[in-house]
């Protein structure tokens, strides 16, 4: 099986492994010895300010949507310790950048304004009115109607 040397994103943007760089340290809770002997929770951190991979129109995107990962010099940080497996943390992790980007580089279709028709304004009238009509024989009933 060949080595990957680079991460899909998207059908235009592949970044190099190179670019990633991880981390491992100790997972918290609890776990017995292998927690407190393993380090098996993983940061994954990506330079997304100065990536030679990404065009100007795709970092500025990233920056913005994904601001809340994004520390102030540009550092994008992604952290997994959803099991006891080093090399599981690190398919998460690397899975969820992937998407990650991947949503935050998709183009949002403008939205074309419309009316509602001659119809649809008809018929919520006619639904204002029978609605108005069942609240109205809730009322309590006086000697003057």
């Amino acid at each position: 099986m060949p080595e990957l040397t680079h991460l899909t994103i998207t059908d235009y943007l592949a970044i190099p492994l190179a670019e990633l760089d991880f981390r491992f340290s100790r997972s918290s809770g609890p776990g017995g010895q292998h927690v407190q002997r393993s380090d098996t929770r993983v940061e994954l951190l990506f330079d997304v300010a100065n990536s030679p991979s990404l065009a100007d129109e795709q970092r500025a995107r990233i920056l913005t949507r994904l601001a809340g990962y994004i520390d102030n010099d540009g550092m994008l940080h992604l952290f997994s310790s959803a099991t006891r497996s080093q090399l599981e943390n690190r398919a998460d992790v690397v899975a969820r950048l992937r998407r990650l980007l991947a949503a935050a580089l998709r183009v949002q279709r403008r939205r074309v304004a419309t009316r509602p028709s001659r119809a649809a304004k008809r018929a919520r009238l006619e639904d204002k009115r029978a609605r108005s009509g069942v609240k109205q024989t809730r009322r309590k009933v006086t000697d003057a109607e």
